[in-house]
């Protein structure tokens, strides 16, 4: 008999991909192979391979992509200081090139001929899989059982689940959507689909408090980046990525910071409404800022606030492995040089808030900046630079008087 042909799974156990390795099995004659890519989705992994196994697959892989993730892929966004439509910090869209990387390296090592995802077809997932996929195995199969299958809804999908006796982490009464890693956590649907709605924050937030029951007295902490990229926290170095943004998470988790509520333009067409738990994310973002501010020259820094929102849209749509993604981060490295220092946070309530910044590369001078006496600075250079800079305008309003036009 000739051996089946295989499949892999992105699996992470949640509904979507339970009930995806006995629909495979039924509608298709594959191997099931699952993987689980391990970005910081915590005690969502236990339990995984007997649940995976017994609803068919062959076999579970669970990988640990944390340090990859954080250091290949968080880095490089965070310096680039991309945020989607200035609010969302591509929680979702940077993880999920770093799971298909590692899901097509499984495939061949396999020889897998199909990979299989659940992200379902109004989502923005599907296509990061697999531009990721198309990029690094264009010869393998893609399935997309959203795409394909009869099931509508999360109820339904709760249903078929039931009728096969397979657990899911869910209830028909309280089944949000919600994707967790180490860098944050999303939560969609249910009375969050109405914008009208007020989050139910007491009710959905898991990873922090809010701001209301966050301590009463504000929180100092101290953020040591190294050519824009933290290295420490409080004067402690980490040789670990993981470990730095563990602690990034605690102390802004436990001071109500984070918490964004979004209605985004989805790549596919659409709108939709999702509150993001992003606590140590908020405070690094916010921090290597304010290090920008005082390290990158005055057209540097207005160029790269250009270059943030082109790279938050291609990470945003999936497009991290492309020549444009690459040849913006080669740009963002050279900026970030001298971004080096030190910048001490103030977390209070939910607030973010500078409290003052140091470094070796710093362009402030104080010299010059000064309110007080100074030798440095001639205030009557500034005559000739005005006329200069304001040349154009003067030539015009003459024109303009010239003909007849009323300046006012």
């Amino acid at each position: 008999m000739a051996a089946k042909e295989k499949v892999i799974l992105a699996y992470s156990g949640g509904l979507d991909t339970s009930i995806i390795i006995p629909w495979l099995k039924e509608n298709f004659d594959y191997e099931v192979i699952a993987v689980c890519g391990d970005v910081g989705q915590g005690k969502e992994t236990e339990g995984l391979e007997e649940k995976a196994l017994k609803t068919g697959a062959s076999k579970l892989y669970i990988e640990d992509l944390r340090e990859e993730y954080v250091t290949d892929f968080i880095w490089p966004t965070l310096k680039a200081g991309a945020v989607y439509e200035g609010k969302y910090l591509l929680g979702t869209s940077h993880a999920r090139p770093c799971i298909a990387k590692r899901i097509v390296e499984i495939a061949e090592k396999e020889g897998a001929t199909a990979i299989c995802h659940g992200c379902t077809g109004k989502g923005n997932d599907q296509v990061r899989f697999e531009l990721t996929i198309k990029a690094l195995a264009p010869h393998l199969k893609i399935i997309a059982p959203w795409r394909m299958w009869d099931i509508k809804s999360r109820e339904e999908e709760i249903e078929y689940a039931e009728a096969r006796g397979i657990p899911v982490p869910v209830t028909k009464e309280d089944n949000y959507s919600m994707d967790r890693n180490i860098w944050h956590l999303s939560h969609e649907g249910m009375d969050l689909e109405n914008p009208a709605n007020e989050p139910q924050l007491d009710k959905i937030l898991k990873l922090m408090v809010s701001p209301e029951k966050a301590p009463d007295k504000a929180t100092y902490v101290e953020i040591e980046f190294e050519k824009g990229v933290p290295v420490a926290i409080d004067g402690k170095r980490y040789d670990s990525a993981v470990e730095l943004l563990t602690r990034a998470n605690e102390l802004a988790a436990a001071n109500g910071v984070g918490i964004d509520d979004i209605v985004e333009n989805r790549l596919v067409g659409m709108k939709s409404r999702g509150v993001y738990e992003t606590p140590g994310g908020t405070l690094l973002y916010a921090a290597h800022k304010e290090l920008e501010y005082l390290c990158l020259d005055r057209q540097t820094l207005h160029y790269k606030l250009n270059v943030a929102n082109q790279f938050a849209d291609l990470v945003y749509d999936g497009l991290w492995y492309t020549p444009l993604r690459e040849a913006l981060s080669a740009f963002v490295d050279s900026t970030q040089e001298t971004v080096t220092g030190k910048v001490r946070m103030k977390l209070y309530k939910g607030s973010c808030t500078p409290a003052g910044t140091t470094s070796p590369y710093s362009l402030y001078d104080e010299e010059i900046a000064t309110f007080s006496e100074d030798e440095v600075y001639d205030q009557k250079d500034a005559d000739g630079f005005i006329n200069l800079f304001g040349l154009p305008l003067y030539v015009r309003a003459m024109m303009r008087k010239k003909n007849g036009e009323k300046l006012i």
